[in-house]
């Protein structure tokens, strides 16, 4: 069977005039203008790293246990590879602690435009301290460092699974790209965090009917913990007839973050709540995440239709939400307590599927 790629979509590269007015932004503040000089040559070596392609320019061999031992991996990559098999390893440890991530998606705290924090933080607040009352170790992931936190990215994802599941990465190797200055990605860290823990615990506001956007991209970027190519070098990096080669051969279809709890937790103001709630445990379970009970999946309109100037003042007098909150932590504590010491028997746990993606 021949294999085609199919092209020519991608915009023309950038002239060089057009790469400087882009290259120049960074440096609006007339501040910088004293030291436009060393800008200037600044901008002539990222152009010429621009030109050549420049993606990873410090590399390392890939070394023992790659198809291709001398395949010249990005070292950013090859460390994060690293620190997720040490992570692999404490997930695994019996008398380790039991750990669970818990997520605010919120994109709003009071380091930014909208001067105040948000009410997913306030919840999450809650759900850790139910936790920590459980004997678990917490680590909170705040998304909304996103909005506030200097040069701090997630990248988008760049659809690299919809050419060949092999074609994407695990981690992600589509960042950093030097050569277009898609660099501080924390997605690098975030993998990390997502692998050491026995539980997660997501919580989130809807915006326009769906997560906030800063999840959204986190979400996005897991796509290669579900079936993602540990191995870089069995497609020469991003050669996408060498990915549809192996995947057309038989994929495996590896899901790196299977057999951990979850627990979702979605609130509102006029609609959206239940979608963005099924939506998010559907992503989870495909993933090979375990649900932690009915009470673990909670969708919960607060202040309904009355003004967003007032709404921490509703959810101060909302107090069943809040032992609702409590109530989804405490089911993933004892989700993760029950599939760490073998009490915990997923239905179907054993069954194959037929059709992976």
């Amino acid at each position: 069977m021949s294999i085609e790629i199919r092209r020519g979509q991608a915009p023309e590269p950038h002239s060089r005039e057009v790469f400087r007015e882009r290259f120049m932004q960074a440096f609006f503040d007339p501040a910088f203008a004293p030291e436009q000089a060393a800008i200037d040559r600044l901008e002539a070596i990222a152009w010429q790293a621009y030109t050549e392609g420049r993606k990873a320019p410090r590399t390392e061999k890939a070394g023992p246990g790659f198809a291709d031992p001398d395949y010249d991996l990005s070292i950013e990559w090859a460390e994060t590879h690293r620190r997720l098999k040490a992570a692999q390893a404490r997930w695994h440890e019996p008398g380790g602690p039991s750990r669970v991530l818990l997520v605010a998606g919120g994109s709003r705290n009071d380091g930014t435009c909208p001067g105040e924090m948000s009410k997913t933080y306030r919840l999450t607040r809650l759900a850790r301290l139910a936790f920590e009352a459980e004997g678990i170790e917490t680590d909170l992931l705040d998304l909304s460092w996103l909005t506030s936190d200097y040069g701090r990215h997630i990248h988008p994802c760049k659809g690299c699974v919809s050419t060949a599941m092999p074609l994407c990465h695990w981690p992600c190797s589509c960042y950093p790209n030097h050569a277009l200055s898609q660099t501080g990605d924390w997605m690098n860290e975030i993998y990390e965090r997502w692998v050491q823990a026995h539980g997660v615990l997501l919580l989130t506001p809807v915006y326009w009917y769906q997560a906030a956007s800063p999840l959204k991209l986190m979400i996005d970027r897991l796509v290669c913990a579900d079936g993602g190519n540990p191995d870089p070098t069995s497609t020469g990096g991003k050669k996408a007839d060498r990915a549809k080669a192996i995947e057309l051969a038989g994929w495996s279809y590896p899901k790196h973050l299977a057999g951990r709890a979850y627990g979702v937790v979605v609130h509102g103001d006029v609609a959206g709540i239940e979608g963005v709630r099924r939506a998010l445990s559907d992503w989870l379970e495909w993933m090979g995440l375990i649900d932690a009970g009915a009470l673990s999946r909670l969708d919960r309109f607060i202040g309904y239709y009355e003004p967003y100037a007032t709404s921490h003042d509703t959810l101060d007098r909302d107090t069943a939400v809040q032992e609702e909150v409590r109530n989804a932590a405490r089911s993933v504590a004892q989700a993760v307590k029950a599939i760490r010491f073998g009490h915990h028997a997923e239905p179907g746990s054993g069954l194959v599927r037929p059709r992976p993606k």
